[in-house]
């Protein structure tokens, strides 16, 4: 894959008309595209679809979670959409669920680990016995043995779990900031060179590119630094 393939930029924003700028502003140079709550409830899965019959690759950043049939009649709707990725979280019976959902569909299912947002002392209070690291670990044999398409997980943990998931299953890293780039509410992090080089297969960005003053050059810079570690 090029780095054209591996970059995910995040239409983090509130406003279709918002996305549409982003999206024309960076024509051809990206390919994929991530789409989550914020727009999603926006009208932004219909968007998503425009998208996806115009060429493009959608990553469907919902973090499904709910009883077995729930997840497997969303994931059943989701794949006829012509989604690239979904995500859900990575609870073993979740991911069962979806893996027999999606069968015979292209859709690349990810289990989200541990969000990147999340530090040790926030996994202790949600009620784990695990540090970050440890549950990202877990998490990942889990979704190797469910069947499931890659995982979501910080870059910090990107070479670890390539160890376990092998040199087949996605790594999907968010929490991507360009060296000098403001972390906002991310607590692991890393640059996009590093995180190829740790193991990721594709880097999600979102605020270093779509909050830009210029959107293009920035994605353009990102893609050139991942051409250079790959």
């Amino acid at each position: 894959m090029t780095a054209r393939d591996r970059l995910i930029v995040g239409l983090d924003i509130p406003t279709i008309g918002e996305a549409e700028v982003i999206v024309k502003a960076l024509g051809d140079d990206v390919l994929f595209y991530k789409i989550g709550y914020q727009l999603a409830f926006a009208g932004g899965l219909e968007f998503a679809r425009d998208l996806a019959a115009d060429g493009k690759k959608i990553f469907l950043d919902m973090k499904l979670l709910d009883i077995d049939n729930t997840v497997a009649k969303g994931v059943e709707n989701i794949a006829k959409m012509g989604m690239s990725m979904l995500t859900l979280h990575a609870y073993p019976k979740a991911m069962k669920a979806a893996v027999e959902a999606a069968k015979g569909s292209d859709l690349c299912l990810l289990g989200v680990t541990v969000l990147t947002s999340m530090d040790e002392q926030d996994v202790i209070d949600a009620g784990y016995q695990y540090d970050p690291h440890a549950l990202v670990l877990r998490r990942a044999e889990q979704a190797r043995a469910a069947g499931m398409g890659g995982i979501v997980c910080s870059a910090e943990e990107s070479s670890a779990v390539r160890k376990i998931v092998g040199p087949d299953m996605a790594i999907v890293t968010p929490g991507i900031r360009p060296a000098g780039s403001d972390k906002g509410d991310q607590k692991r992090v890393m640059t996009p060179a590093d995180a190829l080089r740790a193991g990721s297969s594709h880097l999600v960005v979102a605020r270093p590119i779509v909050h830009a003053a210029d959107p293009q050059a920035a994605a353009l810079a990102i893609l050139a630094e991942m051409s250079g570690a790959l």
